[in-house]
């Protein structure tokens, strides 16, 4: 029997809570819809479309268009949004402040996104190499997506750690959603895509406006 890890461990969401993406996908979805004559959308708007995957992204950009549309700007969109660096896609300010921090305290460290797979280790491979993520997954066909928590259990496991003892840190309620269907302490974050509101609703146990802040919580539990 393995003996339990007692290091903090942090999962983070990518989109909206180390990564401030949200200009590079709207310009590559609205890229798509302009090559097809479908109305494009505003950053504002992109806001509240992500957050479920590339499939609801789709989904809400085009509202009530037929599957085989919405398969075309999927297919498309993969394409334009090819797991290339983007050049406005950047960490937020105070996010190596925090993984420095983290990484002092010898925490372990994860990411889970909706973004898909491929493209998630390749951002977080390109921004965050020196921070030691031991378990990092995007969206893939072979596990439900969140806020299903199958892939938060996984991690847990993989990282020996119960999950009552994880932090979960993201933007959306879908964030939130996936921490407590884990059974993780939910933090969440108020520079991403998402209001306090929302946050609060999702059942977020704290809220935090900078990123040291995450610091100070886990520091204290």
């Amino acid at each position: 029997m393995k003996t339990v890890d007692n290091k903090k461990t942090i999962i983070f969401d990518l989109d909206g809570t180390l990564l401030d993406s949200i200009e590079d996908i709207a310009i590559s979805m609205n890229k798509v819809l302009e090559s097809l004559n479908l109305q494009t959308h505003s950053i504002e708007d992109y806001k509240y479309f992500v957050g479920g995957g590339v499939d609801v992204l789709v989904e809400n950009a085009l509202g009530n268009q037929t599957n085989q549309i919405k398969d075309e700007v999927i297919k498309r969109f993969k394409v334009e949004y090819d797991g290339k660096m983007h050049s406005k896609t950047l960490p937020y300010e105070g996010i190596y402040e925090l993984l420095d921090e983290l990484k002092k305290l010898d925490c372990n460290l994860a990411v889970l996104s909706n973004k898909p797979h491929e493209f998630t280790v390749t951002y977080v491979n390109h921004f965050f190499k020196d921070y030691g993520f031991k378990e990092i997954h995007g969206q893939k066909q072979s596990l439900p997506k969140k806020p299903n928590p199958k892939a938060a259990i996984d991690i847990a496991q993989a990282l020996n750690t119960p999950c009552e003892n994880i932090f979960f840190v993201g933007d959306t309620k879908v964030d939130m959603q996936t921490a407590k269907n884990a059974g993780m302490i939910a933090i969440g974050v108020l520079w991403g895509f998402r209001d306090e509101q929302e946050l609060s609703e999702f059942g977020a146990d704290f809220i935090v406006k900078t990123p040291l802040e995450i610091v100070d919580i886990i520091s204290n539990k």
